[in-house]
């Protein structure tokens, strides 16, 4: 079992930025790839940015490329997402996601929510205009 424990979220105005957390506890080699996802009121849960633990690559959506940067700390086994130049569309509650994928899963097609069997509590970004 791994639990997933997300934190950073806040109220920001448009253009400002914010810092994520996910921490994550438990058995850590049952995963290996971890993202975020979000997801606006009415809206279908979607990816935002993956990251493979063992080596480091990365999948990015396209509406947060060159904006957004997802890292991960091994050693404290904790993963980041920093969001610089945010957008009122970026309001949403933000979910820390992780498992065992393919590499090609993970950053090179991005998975879905179906692929990720663990998941955190949500932290909720909200950006003002």
């Amino acid at each position: 079992q791994v639990q997933l424990v997300e934190s950073g979220g806040d109220s920001v105005q448009t253009g400002g930025s914010l810092r994520l957390s996910c921490a994550a506890s438990g058995s850590r080699y049952s995963i290996n790839c971890m993202g975020w996802f979000r997801q606006a009121p009415g809206k279908e849960r979607e990816g935002v940015a993956n990251i493979y633990t063992r080596f480091g690559g990365t999948y990015y959506a396209d509406s947060v490329k060159g904006r957004f940067t997802i890292s991960r700390d091994n050693a404290k086994n904790t993963m980041y997402l920093q969001m610089n130049s945010l957008k009122p569309e970026d309001t949403a509650m933000y979910y820390c996601a992780a498992d065992f994928l393919s590499f090609e899963r993970c950053v090179v097609v991005g998975g879905t929510r179906d692929d990720f069997h663990y998941w955190g509590q949500g932290t909720q970004v909200t950006v003002s205009s």
